[in-house]
Parts: C-alpha cells; structure tokens; sequence
C-alpha cells in the first residue's frame, strides 16, 4: 500500500510540474519595427481641358481652359519628402470668328501675393475652371492645393471686357447657395 501512495503521489507531482511548467509571462511587447514609405518619382496629376461656348455681352465665345504638369517648374516637397509637379493652367478667350481675344498661362506664382509660406513651398496649381459670366465679366475659379490633401486655398478670377484681369482670394465658399 505504501508503494501505491508512492505511485499516486509521483503520478499528481508529475501532473502539477506539467501544469505548471509553462512558459513564465513577461511584460515584453515585441513590436516589428516599421519601415517608413520611400519616396517615389514625382507625382503629376493628369491633363485637364474643358471647351466650351458662352453668351456674354451679347455675342458668342469660346472658352478654352487646359492644365497641365509642368516639368519645367520647381517641383513641391510634401513634408514626407514625397516630389510632386506643379501645373499651369492655360486660359484662351476666343470670339465667334476665331480670333483670340484673350489668351495666357498661368501659373502658382501668380497667386503667391495671397498665399502662406506654407503653399507657396508646398502647393501647386490644381485647377482652373470657367464659373459664370457676370455682367462686362468673365469669371473663373481656380485653386492651390497641398497635394494628396483635401486642403486648398480657392481663387477667383475676372476678366472684363477690356481685358483687364482680377485675382482675388475666395473668402467665401459656395456651400450655401441660399442667395
């Protein structure tokens, strides 16, 4: 009888050191170390052009409007050093037999009077757009944006009939169309 409590009692020992022998838990937090995301060759955005025609002061025109990626301006540093292109935007005013009334390129240095140190090292030219006619003027809707954001800076711009031309930043945006 002995020996069986000699069995039993190596039998339960063997059991608890069984149970109990795992792996001690530490407070260790093991973490994969993350690469940061290379930069990659600059970014452009696609060629734009809208065409299209308008009445104003009573007679037909045509409206040319084009963006495009400039490889000959400086290129912008978004603050991961990722490259982007900047854009020009070329705006050509034609009347109804062809002849161009008012035709040129702009550019983000064009609106950099009204803009932050920040967009003028960091922002391009995202759009050019034709908005409406308004009386002797034509006007048009342009922005300089942090690329890949949804942030941007929007401008108007008016040209009269004499061909005087108008960069003013928008203070108010479009969002509420009650008047």
């Amino acid at each position: 009888m002995k020996r069986e409590w000699k069995y039993l009692l190596v039998g339960v020992a063997a059991l608890w050191l069984a149970a109990c022998g795992g792996k001690k838990q530490t407070d260790d937090i093991i973490a994969q170390e993350i690469e940061e995301p290379q930069p990659q060759a600059p970014i452009s955005q696609q060629e734009f052009t809208k065409e299209q025609d308008v009445q104003w002061i009573g007679r037909t025109y045509h409206l040319y409007v084009q963006r495009e990626p400039c490889d000959s301006l400086p290129k912008v540093q978004d603050e991961m050093g990722q490259e982007f292109i900047d854009n020009v935007a070329t705006v050509t005013v034609s009347r109804a037999d062809g002849s161009v009334f008012f035709k040129r390129q702009f550019q983000k240095s064009d609106f950099s009077a009204q803009l932050s140190e920040e967009y003028r090292r960091q922002g391009v030219l995202e759009g050019l757009v034709f908005e409406k006619t308004d009386g002797d003027w034509l006007q048009f809707a342009a922005s300089i944006s942090l690329p890949q954001t949804d942030e941007f800076i929007p401008f108007v711009i008016r040209l009269s009939r004499m061909g005087e031309l108008k960069i003013v930043r928008e203070s108010t945006l479009d969002a509420d169309s009650a008047e």
